[in-house]
């Protein structure tokens, strides 16, 4: 089995735990990776979500291979097979241990900020990563949970290697797990995408489980108009798409996403800055531009023009739902969803209120560029050279109000810790100060040397 990223993965792990459902229940997800699979399994179960931040101890000559693990509250698992093997001094596993500990309780006040841990005496506490290899952290995590309170402790992972609850015996109470093939080499290979999960993303996945949802049906007025946060289908000529629409309480705008090439709705930083929008007060929604069938066939990724066509008619769709069909709609777009972002905004009939471009490629809207007349800005990372000159290219051919903001040290990916959320707050500052207008206000003055 393969899971395309860690959202499907935390998806197909949740399906797994519905008989927990309706428990005194906490999900606790192990930083970096598996929080955004901890995400999922919490909004299935409808439980708080915390993590449970530890560290692995690795050898002093070869930091990849871990010889334990540390946890909050002094807990400390050791391989004393490793250790033995590898002739670790009790100086040099000191050494290691301090330093990590330094950035363990750096982690913890990064992610929790000034909130308090969620209590876990007395309940069912989830333990979640994306996967186990050793099982060192998630051993320590186990022992977090049981040390703070934890009455129950059921450890879940999407994949893990066939033996993995012998190794474990002993530190959960049950263990769920999606699959256990073999061979097995390592939790990536089971993942299309398992791009490493940043600082920002786990942030921004505490406070999405943070958030109340409550659904409501897509094809009529909701009972409780307040909020709206669901997976939805939208039909976009001969294809249904697929897509994620959050409606915050009193939302006044609506900003949609389109993702670049390779990527999709799932993608973990439109998911950051979607999150960071909604906490702004504006509705987002993610969606697939292309039907599965149609992702296999490499040019259409590539194709701006279809792409853009999908484009207007979700935007289409998303003016007819009861929530967002008196809200300003601005674009967000990424790689080639930002090319496909300014040719549809480019459309006479589009009304776009605003564009963000992050990391994108508005060059290849080429000739439509003159013709967009939202205010547009482009975002690019610093290190990101050859992207910025193609979006100073693209910028000279912009006759509405646009500027280009390069954040520093970031590069495409904006993978540099703090680089992803001051590109978030970037479009969330310029959505805010644009879409509120709407279209026919928000058009600003005459460009300047700077800021265009």
């Amino acid at each position: 089995m393969e899971f395309a990223d860690r959202v499907d993965a935390g998806r197909r792990l949740a399906a797994k735990l519905g008989p927990l459902q309706g428990e005194d229940l906490v999900v606790v997800g192990l930083p970096r990776g598996g929080v955004p699979v901890a995400l999922e399994v919490a909004r299935a179960l409808d439980a708080p979500l915390d993590v449970i931040v530890v560290r692995k101890l690795g050898v002093p000559f070869q930091p990849e291979l871990g010889m334990g693990a540390i946890g909050e509250g002094g807990v400390r698992v050791l391989n004393a097979g490793v250790v033995r093997l590898a002739r670790v001094s009790s100086d040099e596993l000191a050494a290691v241990e301090q330093r990590e500990r330094v950035e363990l309780e750096r982690r913890a006040r990064r992610f929790r900020g000034d909130r308090p841990p969620v209590r876990l005496d007395g309940k069912t506490v989830v333990v979640v990563d994306d996967g186990i290899a050793t099982g060192s952290t998630a051993r320590a995590a186990c022992q977090v949970a049981r040390a703070q309170g934890a009455s129950r402790i059921v450890l879940a992972v999407p994949v893990a290697p066939p033996d993995w609850t012998d190794r474990l015996a002993g530190d959960a109470d049950e263990f769920v797990c999606v699959d256990t093939p073999e061979p097995f080499f390592g939790v990536g290979q089971f993942y299309t995408d398992f791009s490493q999960t940043t600082d920002d993303e786990v942030t921004a996945c505490l406070e999405r489980g943070r958030r109340r949802v409550v659904a409501v049906p897509t094809d009529g007025p909701a009972d409780d108009p307040a909020v709206r946060d669901e997976e939805v289908n939208v039909q976009a000529g001969p294809v249904r798409l697929a897509g994620h629409l959050t409606v915050p309480e009193a939302a006044v705008e609506v900003v949609v996403f389109a993702h670049g090439s390779g990527s999709s709705r799932h993608s973990p930083r439109n998911r950051f800055v979607a999150a960071l929008l909604n906490q702004a007060g504006l509705a987002t929604l993610l969606f697939d531009l292309l039907s599965p069938e149609e992702e296999l066939d490499r040019a259409n990724v590539f194709d701006v023009e279809l792409l853009a066509r999908r484009l207007d008619e979700v935007t289409t769709w998303l003016r007819a739902q009861p929530e967002t069909r008196d809200l300003p709609v601005g674009y967000f777009g990424a790689s080639t969803g930002a090319a496909a972002a300014l040719w549809a905004a480019a459309e006479s009939h589009a009304r776009i209120a605003a564009v963000v471009s992050r990391g994108g490629r508005p060059d290849l809207a080429g000739p439509r560029l003159a013709a967009v007349s939202a205010p547009t800005l482009l975002i690019v990372g610093g290190r990101d050279h050859v992207v910025i000159d193609l979006n100073r290219q693209a910028q000279a051919q912009l006759r509405c109000e646009n500027s280009l903001a390069i954040v520093p040290g970031a590069t495409h990916l904006f993978e540099e810790s703090g680089t992803l959320q001051a590109a978030a707050e970037l479009a969330r500052d310029w959505f805010k100060g644009h879409l509120a207008a709407g279209p026919e206000e928000a058009q600003g003055p005459e460009p300047g040397p700077e800021r265009r």
